[in-house]
């Protein structure tokens, strides 16, 4: 080998040693959860948005990452507890706040899906009739108005929780509930169960909520967080997380979701 041949390949060694060094520490394996939710992630074909994106973390950390699937519930429970390192598709909050750390990668809107029979034309008309009950998955929170429709019909006992969306959609369709609370990850399975030729939709006129990468305060340290972080955001900057979900949505949908501002 040439001298100069010899000393490009110490100078590639070398800005792979530091690359490396700069990357998460990877001396122990993970663990990360994903959640049966639409897009992000569906069960019956182990594909979706959030397990590309856990691939891909994987392969840009050279990390040992465990994947598994759990309930909402159960995932925020262990990220408390240190138990689990990751999840994903995260959405703060003030409690949250104390034991999770966030790296976003997408924001979305929420909306009221409602059985047109009831009659239900804006949020209050949702709000102040008796009658009506609104189906919600255990644990999520949703954005600020979504969250205050929530908690004032939670007091009223008028809110069935289940542990995922297929006890709601089967709970719509026998009028059981009369509205649910869904995102745009939702809508294909509105058309294959045939949700969407008894339903309508409300929007709730929130600002988009971000989402993001779940880290567990407990089992991550702060410059660890960091790091996972860094990674999330040269994602984004390379627009691989542009083209996972553009998989899924046309171009304008991916727009909407990918392109927003990180909070400083």
């Amino acid at each position: 080998m040439t001298r100069h041949g010899l000393g490009g390949l110490l100078l590639a060694l070398c800005c792979l040693g530091n690359a490396q060094a700069s990357g998460p520490d990877c001396a122990r394996p993970f663990t990360l959860a994903l959640h049966d939710h639409g897009l992000l992630y569906s069960l019956d074909t182990d594909t979706g948005i959030d397990k590309d994106f856990a691939d891909e973390m994987i392969r840009r950390s050279g990390c040992q990452i465990r994947v598994s699937l759990m309930s909402r519930a159960r995932i925020w429970k262990l990220i408390e507890s240190g138990a689990l390192d990751f999840s994903l598709s995260g959405i703060a909050n003030a409690e949250r706040n104390q034991y999770a750390a966030f790296a976003w990668y997408f924001s979305n809107k929420y909306y009221l899906l409602v059985r047109k029979d009831a009659g239900i034309q804006k949020l209050s008309d949702f709000a102040y009739n008796d009658r009506f009950q609104l189906g919600v998955i255990r644990s999520f929170r949703y954005s600020r108005s979504a969250n205050q429709l929530v908690d004032r019909l939670a007091a009223a006992n008028r809110v069935s929780q289940a542990g995922g969306l297929e006890p709601l959609y089967e709970a719509l369709a026998r009028r059981r509930i009369q509205g649910m609370i869904i995102e745009p990850f939702d809508y294909p399975a509105l058309d294959a169960k045939h949700i969407r030729d008894v339903t309508s939709v409300v929007e709730f006129n929130d600002p988009p909520v971000l989402h993001g990468l779940i880290m567990s305060k407990k089992a991550l340290p702060p410059a660890e967080q960091e790091k996972w972080r860094a990674l999330v955001d040269d994602m984004r900057a390379d627009g691989t997380v542009r083209r996972i979900f553009a998989k899924y949505f046309k171009s304008d949908m991916v727009d909407a979701m990918t392109e927003f501002k990180s909070p400083l």
